[in-house]
Order: C-alpha cells, then sequence, then structure tokens
C-alpha cells in the first residue's frame, strides 16, 4: 500500500507520531516520491534517514528500539523514496491514557524525519497526511505530538494541555504548546482527558525536553 507525491501533492487512495528537523519551505517541490508502510526489510532505509535527518545516531537509536518494542504495538511507520531513494519517514507507536482502560485507540507521532537535501518539497507534509488518514481508517481516536508549534498545526494539531491531556513527562511552561494532540474522531474531545502512558522506548524523561 502506498501513494505518489507529484509536484507537492498526494495522489493516490488517499489523496488528500515527532520531533520537527527542517521541514520549511525553502526548496521546490520534488517530482516524484512514492511513501508506503515500512517492512521490516526497510529498516536500515528508515534508519538512514533519521540518521541524515537529524544527523546524529540518537533518533536512530530510537527508533530501532520502537520498531522491537512490543509495547509500541499497534505501530504505522511509513517511508518515503524518491526515485527509490529513502527521503523520509514517519513513526506512529500506541499510547494510553492512565487509569483509564477504555480510553480509546491512542497513538503518538515520533519522530518525523526528512534527509535534509529533500526539506521544504512537501514530503513531511504528505507523511502526517497519510499516517493520520491510515490511523482514522484503523480506528485511532487520539493523535498526539511534541513537536514545533508553528508546524503542527497547520495539520490540524492543536495545544494538548489546554484539553485535559498531560504529556508522559512535564513539559516546561515555556513549552507546553509543543504538546499537541489532534482528535480523529470529534466527539472525543472533551469527553476524555489524562495522563498520555507511552511505549517503553519513549518512556524516558530526556526525549520529552522540547
Amino acid at each position: 500500500m502506498g501513494v505518489t507525491l507529484v509536484g507537492g501533492s498526494v495522489m493516490g487512495p488517499f489523496a488528500g507520531w515527532g520531533r520537527l528537523r527542517g521541514v520549511d519551505a525553502r526548496q521546490p517541490p520534488v517530482d516524484e516520491v512514492h511513501i508506503g508502510e515500512a517492512s521490516e526489510a526497510d529498516t536500515p532505509d528508515v534508519l538512514f534517514v533519521e540518521r541524515e535527518a537529524f544527523g546524529a545516531q540518537e533518533e536512530a537509536d530510537l527508533v530501532r528500539a520502537l520498531l522491537s518494542d512490543p509495547s509500541a504495538e499497534p505501530r504505522l511507520s511509513l517511508l518515503a523514496r524518491e526515485r527509490g531513494r529513502p527521503v523520509g519517514h514517519v513513526l506512529f507507536t500506541a499510547a494510553r491514557l492512565r487509569d483509564a482502560p477504555g480510553s480509546g485507540s491512542i497513538a503518538i507521532l515520533a519522530p518525523l524525519a526528512v534527509v535534509p537535501d529533500a526539506q521544504g518539497r512537501g514530503i513531511g507534509t504528505a507523511l502526517i497526511e497519510l499516517g493520520l488518514q491510515l490511523l482514522r481508517e484503523s480506528g485511532v481516536d487520539l493523535v498526539f505530538v511534541l513537536g514545533h508549534p508553528g508546524y503542527y498545526p497547520r495539520h490540524g494539531f492543536e495545544p494538548a494541555g489546554r484539553l485535559g491531556f498531560d504529556a508522559p513527562f512535564p513539559i516546561a511552561s515555556a513549552d507546553a504548546d509543543a504538546w499537541m494532540v489532534q482528535a480523529l474522531r470529534t466527539e472525543v474531545i472533551g469527553v476524555r482527558r489524562g495522563q498520555v502512558v507511552c511505549a517503553d522506548s519513549l518512556n524516558q524523561p530526556e526525549l520529552w525536553r522540547e
């Protein structure tokens, strides 16, 4: 399953979880990028994207851990390729609300990565949009992200703390708006609230400092 991004727009059946790294508007749109669910065989390419995008090994190590973490299931891993070359990746992993066993299906977006020479061409946007579409169709109710408050609201995210959702670890008041949520079902907001519990591999306080 996959879609193709042509001239900056998603084309395919879905036309239409993350630290932000270099998703800007300085570069022209790509000519053609294909996005599909990453398989185990794609793991080396996924880790390549993470290392290139963040310029370090830490995010690649985190993604490797999440891909083998049972507590992160069900997860959604999407890989973008431009003419066969891996250029972008996004990962959504399972979460839940503490002391709320009937809180529905929840996901966390983390991380979102695009290699430097492909940034600003709509690849990050396409990865997010396809991921949210697939999660919505699979029955996920809420998607959370700790990311740039100037970027993710463009994709329907809003500050989560104001809506009664606490992050797995405290977020500094100056960065409170970086903890965001998007409801994939409108009736969820105002009905559910509480602290989000993330996958074990994300359950590290240093990962929650924006």
